[in-house]
């Protein structure tokens, strides 16, 4: 099963539309993982039109009408893997075992806000992946997105990857 996780795409404020590779893995994907801060639920439509699949919350800046179509926090198991989708996790010291406490029986989680790339594994085995923002780069060198495979109910082939500058 093929995954891409993406997050803050704060569309259309940081950018008119998602870069042209980021659409081509979203179409190619069978899960599109999306960890919050739409903004516009016009991007939220087209997600839905271009995704075989979306697992999906709603972030601090998405309003009434997001809020309204995706939980705070999606779950779904994919294959044996449990997932957990959020958009805050809160700073970024403490955060593995924070979540771990929180999310004592998911597999993966998913979650977005910084803008920041993020791979770790808690010490329950709790692996945590924030994909940054394909369209705001704040700090970051460059915008990402990540790609990833479940195969027998385990996360494999994780991938981060820079898009070019706009």
């Amino acid at each position: 099963m093929r995954l891409v996780l993406t997050s803050d795409t704060h569309l259309p404020k940081r950018a008119r539309d998602l870069p042209a590779p980021l659409w081509a893995a979203i179409e190619a994907a069978d899960v599109v993982v999306h960890a919050g801060d739409w903004v516009d639920e016009a991007a939220l439509d087209a997600f839905e039109a271009r995704s075989k699949r979306l697992i999906a919350c709603y972030g601090n800046n998405d309003g009434t009408g997001l809020r309204s179509r995706l939980p705070e926090i999606a779950y779904e198991n994919l294959d044996g893997l449990r997932l957990a989708v959020v958009h805050e996790t809160g700073p970024s010291h403490g955060r593995e075992q924070r979540c771990a406490q929180r999310f004592p029986d998911v597999d993966l989680l998913v979650f977005g806000h910084s803008h920041i790339s993020w791979d770790t594994t808690a010490g329950t085995g709790l692996r945590l992946l924030n994909p940054g923002s394909p369209t705001d780069r704040r700090r970051q060198p460059h915008c990402t997105y990540m790609t990833a495979a479940v195969e027998d109910g385990r996360l494999t082939k994780v991938e981060l990857h820079l898009l070019p500058p706009r």
